[in-house]
């Protein structure tokens, strides 16, 4: 539904007063504390209700001259300040710090980890954090202690995704006042190309299979991979690369008695109608040649990885993709063969 001006003009001047309400360029550095200047306090609609309830009371208690009416409204509006200060003092002086936030895959929620820290002698109760537009999540902060908070947000596209303006906000202890403010953390997270659908088997043969590797391992050094036959024995089918694909066609794994192909995975070669597409298709591959646990190797424009296996290869190759044309592939530096 489209906004209205109204709502527009709305947005604008909450952007404008959440930029002024930071007091500091974004994004922050680490520990990101808030001080008494950050933090904002205002009363939530049951506040307003207890604020008109005592005003009536006090002009009922004045009109019939009640003193138990006086003493009422007085210890009522003693309660009130009192609450003031207590949301305010829940929230002020909390220190923030980035945790972790481990790489996705495009299309799956990138999870920001926050460690709050409460340096007071008491519990920081009924805290809630939240993005824009996503629903607060809340926790409580123990005396002397670090509380993790996870905020989670969905992922559209490749390459680095950062964390957006966070709020922090408590109503504790009566519900009367809202205490909030903000924050910017320096954090973001990498995000994986998402991997083809359906994509054909690895490029075995031609440029894409040069040389091999000799491990000594006798019979069961693997070898490659191709389409599955029904003779084939059930326990030479890779699953895991079966698995990956929607549909796609059984594979068996071929083995050699000295040697095990190393694989190439290359730009040039790779089909496609535009970059995301090819980028897809090789990210397809490279978790399939991983899972079935063979030598690869990946070609791109202005990088090349060396073949080899392992957690920290994948890794490498992975964010070769996920930065590639984003003017920061050059910094992979993993396995790098001129």
């Amino acid at each position: 539904m489209p906004a209205t001006p109204f709502r527009q003009l709305r947005r604008r001047l909450h952007e404008r007063f959440v930029r002024w309400a930071l007091r500091v360029p974004t994004p922050e550095p680490a520990p990101i504390i808030l001080t008494q200047r950050r933090v904002y306090v205002l009363p939530t609609r049951p506040g307003l209700a207890f604020g008109v309830a005592l005003i009536t009371i006090f002009l009922g208690a004045v009109n019939y001259n009640l003193s138990l009416g006086h003493a009422l409204v007085f210890l009522l509006a003693g309660l009130g300040i009192v609450t003031i200060l207590h949301t305010f003092r829940n929230l002020v002086q909390l220190h923030i710090r980035p945790g972790r936030c481990e790489p996705v895959f495009a299309g799956s929620h990138a999870s920001f980890t926050l460690l709050l820290e409460n340096p007071r002698n008491d519990t920081r109760t009924s805290l809630r954090l939240y993005l824009p537009d996503a629903a607060p999540i809340e926790i409580d902060v123990a005396a002397q202690a670090v509380t993790a908070a996870t905020l989670t947000l969905p992922t559209l596209r490749r390459g680095w995704l950062a964390l957006p303006r966070i709020t922090l906000e408590t109503t504790w202890p009566l519900g009367l006042v809202r205490a909030w403010s903000y924050a910017a953390p320096d954090m973001r997270c990498l995000v994986y190309p998402q991997p083809a659908a359906k994509a054909p088997p690895l490029p075995w043969g031609g440029d894409t299979a040069q040389g091999s590797r000799r491990d000594g391992q006798g019979a069961d050094d693997f070898s490659s991979l191709r389409h599955h036959q029904p003779a084939d024995p059930p326990r030479h089918i890779a699953w895991k690369a079966v698995a990956r694909q929607e549909q796609g066609p059984l594979l068996t794994k071929q083995f050699n008695g000295s040697t095990a192909q190393e694989v190439w995975l290359d730009w040039q070669t790779t089909p496609g109608a535009d970059t995301e597409e090819r980028i897809s298709l090789l990210t397809r591959w490279l978790l399939d040649a991983d899972a079935t646990g063979i030598y690869w190797g990946l070609r791109l424009p202005q990088i090349t990885l060396a073949p080899a296996q392992g957690s920290a290869h994948r890794a490498a190759g992975l964010r070769a993709l996920a930065l590639f044309g984003h003017g920061a592939t050059h910094q992979v530096a993993h396995g790098v063969a001129h």
